[in-house]
């Protein structure tokens, strides 16, 4: 399995960042192109909107955000897990970007615990 961090998207680039990976659904206001210096953008594997609106990044709600999101992902609607999984397997190291304020209650949160339960799968 790849080494996996995560970060905020307007944190400067890192030597040891590996592929970095967009994980909102929204491109950060403000954040220019070259700033974010993204190797992939799945913006499918994101929160739904209404799942996202319904959250609103109340860290009261964050539990059942995490169960709903986790559900979403295992569903796999969109493909973009598996794409990920294979993005992984061809990389070392790989930073799970966001925008959210708040670093301990966000979808790349619920992400990275997701894919460490299902490191098997790449």
């Amino acid at each position: 399995m790849a080494q996996l961090q995560i970060k905020r998207v307007r944190e400067d680039k890192a030597q040891d960042d590996g592929a970095r990976i967009l994980v909102d659904r929204l491109w950060p206001r403000g954040v220019s192109k070259d700033h974010a210096a993204l190797d992939h953008w799945f913006k499918e594997l994101a929160p739904t909107d209404e799942l996202r609106k319904w959250f609103g990044h109340d860290p009261e709600k964050f539990e059942e955000f995490s169960d709903r999101y986790r559900q979403d992902l295992d569903e796999d609607a969109s493909g973009e897990v598996a794409e990920l999984k294979q993005v992984l397997r061809d990389v070392g190291a790989a930073t799970l970007l966001y925008d959210a304020k708040d670093e301990q209650h966000n979808n790349a949160v619920v992400l990275l615990g997701w894919l460490r339960d299902h490191r098997s799968g790449f």
